[in-house]
């Protein structure tokens, strides 16, 4: 049984999969409490592989599951990696911020670290590499990822409820990539375009 806050389809909004639809599977709960997080992922339902999967394929059309959370790595193991995949035929993709190990079959991992961002809990960050490495900006040091291995690197704004501190966060971000041309824009379009 696995603990899931929501399943939705909807198109990603973030980083190299921008625009692609793709479904949701939000599971409950996170080891870190990070003082900018955007979801509100603790609360849940219980459900087994076989419910999980006779929602997705509500959305048969849809050709990538993104894992989320909260912190999915908390919940998902081989098994459920290989049963969503085999009983789908969909691409499994994982957003998480790489303080546990991942189990293998997994299409796509962004790791998205939140170390040294203050009030996270600072678990340090296990895994080394990622097809993407997906950084919430606030005018942290690069120079501590550079020991992660990454196929793709973005520097993402951090979303605030406020339009000047957002705007502010934007323009810095983008400096950031200006400076540091090793890394890309990427923006939550989903919240621009006022989807999910």
């Amino acid at each position: 049984m696995y603990k899931v806050n929501e399943i939705f389809h909807s198109l990603q909004g973030e980083g190299f999969n921008t625009g692609t639809a793709s479904v949701f599977i939000r599971l409950s709960g996170c080891n870190l409490h990070c003082a900018f997080c955007d979801t509100r992922h603790e609360e849940g339902t219980m459900m087994s592989l076989p419910e999980i999967v006779e929602r997705v394929m509500q959305y048969p059309g849809a050709p990538l599951i993104v894992l989320t959370g909260g912190e999915p790595s908390l919940w998902i193991d081989e098994d459920f990696v290989t049963g969503l995949k085999q009983m789908t035929g969909k691409r499994i993709a994982i957003e998480t911020n790489g303080t546990r190990p991942l189990p293998h079959g997994i299409d796509w991992v962004t790791l998205s670290p939140k170390t040294g961002l203050g009030n996270s809990g600072d678990l340090p960050v296990v895994l080394t590499r990622c097809d993407e490495l997906k950084v919430v900006y606030l005018g942290q040091d690069l120079a501590q990822y550079d020991n992660i291995t990454a196929t793709h690197r973005y520097l993402q704004p951090c979303w605030v409820a406020d339009p000047e501190q957002r705007l502010h966060n934007m323009h810095d971000t983008a400096q950031a990539v200006l400076d540091n041309p090793q890394w890309r824009l990427s923006l939550q379009t989903h919240r621009i375009l006022g989807i999910r």
